[in-house]
Order: structure tokens, then sequence, then C-alpha cells
């Protein structure tokens, strides 16, 4: 049996819109609504966040609140990685994706001979860097700091020598580098992205899984054809951002997108990959009450958080 730890990262200083860094206690909030304990069981840690830059004149224009989110993906990764050598599986709770990269960071330091896959179930690819942002904010970065990759061919800004610093730290995090190879990486539902994302995409041949082939294939067979290719693979990281839901459900995140999977088809898929004892790591991400009704997405992110805890207490 897994013993679980849950950190929370109530951070939202890598999202364009406010109000995220509210998700992790609207999801506590959904389980006081459910009757449910579930966050009196498992031991928490809550990361500091830095939400008071917030505050302050945007001093990187293609990195917004970079040094931020530089000291997050140092608090980050070092909660996850000593919980991982503390024999727990780390359930992430954070606010904004862009700390995912620290996330990461914290699984290859623990295990630092790993292979490390990534299942990324979201409507959008995180791959943009600060030469090719078309908006600045760091949850469209995570993924591009953990391959190691600047994407400079489809550049679009020059960048200022601080920003410039700060984001080859962000991609030295651990002082491994590259913490992911592209193959390693599968997204599920993406469906909004750029076409220097798409240059990216199409350049290493990351394999994508359209709510469609979820759709039409079921849970089961997608989670097998998903484990099956990354079979090459030691440990896995599942990263569940609540935009790869429908926007019809989907309203309380920053960012939400049509043509998304159902409630239902995201919690089995989740639930099917929790099953794989190479699964080392689960996080949910970018629930904002604030431009929700009822709550209901932190509901569903509940429900979905609940049900996978439940399958990975199993195995």
């Amino acid at each position: 049996m897994k013993n679980i730890k849950l950190i929370e990262v109530p951070s939202e200083i890598g999202a364009g819109t406010r109000g995220a860094s509210l998700g992790v206690d609207a999801i506590k909030i959904a389980a006081l609504d459910f009757m449910s304990n579930f966050f009196v069981h498992f031991p928490s840690e809550k990361i500091e966040v830095e939400n008071n830059l917030l505050f302050e004149p945007i001093q990187s224009p293609y990195g917004k609140r970079i040094h931020g989110v530089l000291n997050l993906y140092e608090k980050v990764s070092k909660a996850v990685c000593e919980s991982i050598k503390s024999n727990f599986f780390p359930v992430v709770l954070s606010g904004d994706h862009s700390t995912s990269g620290g996330t990461i960071a914290g699984i290859k330091m623990a295990k630092p001979k790993s292979k490390l896959g990534v299942i990324w179930i979201d409507a959008h690819a995180d791959l943009h860097t600060p030469y090719t942002t078309p908006t600045g904010n760091m949850h469209g970065m995570p993924l591009a700091t953990a391959m190691g990759e600047d994407n400079k061919e489809s550049s679009a800004h020059t960048l200022d020598e601080r920003t410039q610093k700060i984001w080859d730290q962000l991609k030295n995090i651990g002082k491994i580098y590259p913490k992911i190879l592209p193959e390693d990486i599968v997204f599920i539902s993406l469906r909004d992205f750029e076409k220097e994302e798409k240059s990216l995409i199409d350049k290493y041949g990351i394999k994508v899984i359209t709510t469609n082939e979820v759709r039409r294939n079921g849970a089961e067979s997608v989670s097998r054809k998903v484990l099956r290719y990354l079979s090459d693979c030691t440990d896995i990281y599942v990263s569940f951002d609540v935009d790869s839901l429908d926007s019809s459900i989907s309203k309380g995140t920053g960012t939400p997108v049509g043509n998304g999977l159902k409630e239902r088809e995201a919690e089995d898929l989740i639930s099917k990959f929790m099953q794989s004892r190479k699964i080392c790591c689960f996080e949910i991400t970018e629930v904002n009450p604030t431009l929700d009704k009822e709550n209901l997405m932190a509901e569903i992110a509940f429900n979905i958080l609940q049900r996978s805890v439940n399958v990975l207490m199993m195995n």
C-alpha cells in the first residue's frame, strides 16, 4: 500500500487570470461539502508561495515574475524529492501549472537514474519559452523547462540578461538537465496551442492523444496504449490540468477550451493510470473558484482526486 503525502502549492504567479491560488482551498471546501474527511487522512505540506509579487510591477515581460517561479521550483522540488525519499507518494495540488516544472525536478532529484515519463492531461502544451511566449505567463512554460528547451528557432523576443539567466536556472534546477526527453511525453486532450509549440511537437514527434480518441476507444484502451508507449520509462508522472475538461464544465479555470474531456472520461482515465506501479507522482492544477459557479470545478477535481488516491492505495 502506498503512503500518500499531499503537497499544497497555492501559487498563482504563473497564471494570467487571478484566483488560482484559491483552488486548493476550493477543493478542500468541496471535500467538506461531500462530508469527506479526505484531507484529515493524509499528511500534508503547504509550500510557502510568492503571491505578494502580484502587487509588484512586472520586471520580465517575457517571463512574468520568473524570479518568484524560480523560488517556487526550489521549494516544490525539495518537498517532492524529500517525500519520495521518505517513501511517500506525492500528490501535488497546485494553483497554476507553472510550478509543475519544480515537481518534475523533485522526482528526478529523488530518482536521478530514472527515465521519467510524463502524462500531460491538458488543453495546452505548456511548451512555450520566454523566447516564444505570446503572454509572458509562466504557466505556459513548465514542460519546456523540464525538457531544457529554448526553442530559439521560433524566437519572437530578445531577452534581457536577467530573464535569460533565471530561465537557464529554471532549466538546470536540481543540477539535472534535461529532466525529460520529448519521446517520454504524452499529451492527452491537447487542443489549444501556438505554432511555436506545434513546431516542437512536430520536430520531436511528441505523442498526442486527442479527446476524440479517448471518447472513441475508452479509458481502458487509451491507458494501455499510453503505458505501452512509455514502457521504457522507469517512473511516470501524471499532471492533470482541469482545463483538459470541456469548457461546458470547466468554467472554474483560467483558460477554458471547447472539445475537452467529460468529467467521467477524465476520472476513468486517471484511475486507470493510477493502477500502474510506475506512477510516482500525481498533480492536479488550475482550479480557479473565482471564475466558477457553485464551486463545480473544485468538486469535479475533488472527485477525481479521491478516486485516484483510492486506486493508488489499493495497489
